[in-house]
């Protein structure tokens, strides 16, 4: 699950439960005086940067997006990332986020913004630029920030608010000196004050009930950004923005963007049919692209690709000895079957042309994908074994296993709350300590979990001890679902659409004592383990014993440690399907059987997640520039609703404590930078120790984009620049002219205008 942010909020995050006692966690390294934990992002924008003045006047950009919004109101629930990508179009963000994902003053909107006073309340004054108006000509002002506070401040229950942090905080809201100065008074103090007001409505949105609640659903009629919304169609699928002529800022450079829905699975065959400029693609549809452009900088060959592909000669001369053969029925068939390979070949070969107009610009999106441990009941409701399931994860294998074939930094995200080049991030890792499969041990037995126990043999089991001896240790046993590696298109073994940000990784290796540390891919594939072996045939003198052979099962009361791991099925799980069955691996080493359940989309997280039904699970968390503010109730202490059931919100996993709520509490309202920083670390630290969830990788951003299109494509940790979006002028492109006319002849997209 991932949620895009607004400006350098993300979308709302929620709420967390029970564990053992506060841990004591050791300091964290790297957090001495003089050095910067933050550090610097894994991976900066991938964007084409240009100067506006290479930029051609006009043109249509057609993005792809997942969803045409079922509301502009970024406030209500049901508003998802298409809602906030318009709004950081359509309206005031009075702050954005640099390339290292850190806040900074939007001047387009904001002179200046400061905390003026703390006693006997905290004041913020904002002074807004005097040229800022809303597309009706009014001037943006105090009015709007009251309104807007008004409804989200949780007072007036008639709105329908999806969140109210921070602004129900504030104890009023006054003009300043002048009409450009808006005067905040809050009457607890607020670290995070500059999460609110971005996006910020007009009051004719924010003003009623009725208003916030339904007229800002389908449509904006007054707008303040370099755009505005001219019209959502639902019939097309599409949402179409056009240049703000009240815009006082830089002039947007395109003259229209069009936001259409299409889904990931389908995005490569609209990029092959030039009718989009940019689109996020997964691993395989970016191999497509990739193999589609000029030739490897390195001199390299392009690995071969599509339908036939795979083909040895031996194989085209079978098959032709077959289709030229005296069996008339077998040589029907093997012509027929060349007839559809040479049909798919010439498909494949039209749209690898087409797509020599676009390039894949990479980076890292400001969310990670984490283990989520469900602490609320069953073997995992145990500190010691929510550690052990943490302590056997080699989470640097896992995060190469995804990045690495995409040419990506594969280094492991070690915060729960902030990425690397944020202010607020620190590796808290060290709390819960290295990857140690004996530690892990350890910790099972300190349980009661025994390797060898009796077990109590239940109906799975039995078949399977009427299965053959030789299935031993195959995937099947573990149940990690064995992801597929092979495919029937000579696509490089994936499908469109069916991997999200990895290839398919061999196994390991088995080979080494137990030392503690998983096997790594050798990159030979499965085809590895059987090389030049016999059934039964004995091992070279000296050969360690097989890695596998002292992880018995470890059973408690006659049962075995077996944990339920659900996963999404729908298009793009591949990634995840293949990290869970690297985890099934390394906990089958501690003696942790899995059993993967693979469910709809449409029901993973409603019947799941939320419900709690799973013990293990894959799902994303977005990193915000307001950990203080939207991590609290992701990982605060879950409590008991009137009606005796817990309400966790967002806290999956129910697992939190009181110290942790603490931290967080006194982070909010702690208005020194160093020093709320610092209680965040704590607190990350805490999060670690009591192993809910397991950060493992930031997720790839893997977007297509016209060659010819600047300023756009994989934007990290920053926040998108609409006015400065556009396509280079032909004396801007490089000398073979502008791939981006390998679309369709005057298509909206190809970067024709009026002005060059």
């Amino acid at each position: 699950m991932s949620h895009d942010g607004v400006g350098p909020r993300a979308a709302p995050r929620s709420l967390a439960l029970l564990t053992a006692g506060i841990l004591a966690v050791p300091a964290l390294a790297g957090c001495g005086s003089g050095d910067d934990p933050a550090g610097e992002p894994l991976a900066g924008a991938d964007i084409a940067r240009a100067d506006r003045a290479k930029i051609s006047d006009g043109g249509t950009l057609r993005w792809a997006v997942d969803t045409v919004p079922p509301t502009l109101n970024t406030f209500q629930a049901d508003a998802d990332s298409t809602t906030s990508r318009i709004a950081q179009a359509v309206l005031p963000s009075l702050y954005r986020t640099d390339g290292n994902g850190r806040v900074v003053r939007n001047p387009d909107y904001l002179e200046s913004a400061e905390v003026v006073d703390t006693e006997p309340k905290q004041v913020v004054l904002y002074k807004l630029n005097q040229q800022a108006v809303w597309s009706d000509g009014r001037e943006i002002g105090a009015a709007d920030f009251a309104a807007q506070w008004r409804a989200l401040s949780g007072k007036d229950t008639a709105y329908w608010t999806a969140r109210n942090a921070g602004y129900d905080r504030i104890g009023k809201i006054e003009r300043g000196g002048n009409n450009l100065e808006v005067k905040v008074t809050f009457d607890r103090p607020y670290a995070d004050w500059k999460s609110l007001f971005t996006p910020l409505y007009p009051k004719e949105v924010m003003g009623t009930p009725d208003s916030f609640n339904d007229g800002a659903r389908k449509k904006l009629q007054v707008t303040a950004g370099p755009f505005t919304v001219r019209k959502i169609d639902t019939e097309e699928d599409e949402v179409t923005l056009t240049r703000n002529v009240r815009w006082w800022g830089d002039p947007a450079k395109l003259a229209t963007i069009v936001l259409r829905s299409v889904p990931r699975d389908k995005r490569l065959s609209a990029l092959s049919a030039g009718t989009l400029d940019l689109a996020e693609i997964d691993a395989t549809a970016a191999g497509r692209v990739g193999a589609a452009g000029p030739p490897r900088s390195d001199g390299g060959a392009a690995p071969l690709m599509g339908p036939g592909a795979d083909r040895s000669a031996a194989d085209a001369l079978r098959s032709w000895a077959v289709a030229n053969g005296s069996d008339e029925d077998a040589a029907d068939e093997e012509v027929t079957a060349r007839r559809k390979l040479r049909k798919k070949a010439e498909k494949y070969a039209r749209q690898q042309k087409a797509l020599a107009g676009y390039e894949v610009r990479k980076s890292l999106e400001p969310a990670y994908t984490q283990l989520a441990l469900n602490g609320a009941d069953g073997p995992l409701a145990d500190e010691r074994v929510r550690r052990a399931v943490a302590r056997a994860l080699d989470r640097e294998a896992l995060a190469e296993a995804v990045l690495k074939p995409l040419g990506l930094p594969a280094e492991p995200v070690g915060s729960h709350l902030a990425l690397a080049g944020q202010a607020a991030y620190a590796d808290g890792s060290g709390a819960l300590g290295e990857q140690d499969a004996k530690e892990a041990r350890a910790l099972l037995a300190d349980a009661g979990w025994v390797p060898g126990g009796p077990v109590e043999k239940g109906k799975k089991d039995e078949e399977k001890a009427a299965g053959s001896e030789s299935d031993e240790g195959s995937d099947s046993d573990n149940g990690s679902g064995g992801a597929s590696e092979g495919g029937d298109d000579g696509s490089s073994g994936t499908s469109e659409g069916g991997d999200d940000g990895t290839y398919i990784v061999g196994q390991d290796d088995g080979s080494g004592g137990d030392d503690g540390k998983a096997p790594r891919d050798s990159g030979t594939g499965t085809q590895q383990l059987h090389q030049g072996s016999a059934p039964g045939a004995y091992a070279p003198k000296g050969t360690p014993a097989p890695a596998r052979a002292g992880n018995a099962p470890v059973a408690k009361n006659g049962k075995a440690l077996t944990l339920r791991f659900v996963l999404p099925s729908g298009p793009g799980s591949d990634t995840l399907t293949t990290v869970a069955g690297r985890i099934s691996e390394m906990l089958e080493r501690i003696g942790i059987r899995t059993d993967v359940s693979k469910v709809d989309d449409d029901s993973y997280f409603k019947d799941h997640i939320a419900s709690g039904e799973y013990d293990l699970a894959l799902y994303s968390w977005p990193a915000t520039a307001f950990p203080a503010t939207d991590a609290r109730p992701v990982y605060s202490k879950p409590v008991p609703a009137a009606d005796g059931s817990l309400n966790v919100e967002q806290n999956w996993t129910r697992v939190g404590t009181d110290q942790v709520d603490q931290l967080f509490d006194q982070a909010i309202g702690t208005l020194d930078d160093a020093e709320r920083h610092a209680l965040i670390r704590k607190a990350d630290s805490r999060i670690w120790a009591a192993a809910g969830s397991i950060p493992l990788f930031q997720r790839p951003q893997l977007t297509a984009a016209r060659t010819n299109l600047a300023n756009a494509g994989a934007f990290g940790l920053r926040t998108p620049v609409f006015e400065d979006m556009g396509f280079l002028k032909k004396s801007a492109q490089g000398p073979s002219g502008s791939p981006g006319d390998t679309g369709s002849p005057g298509s909206p997209g190809s970067g024709a205008s009026a002005g060059d």
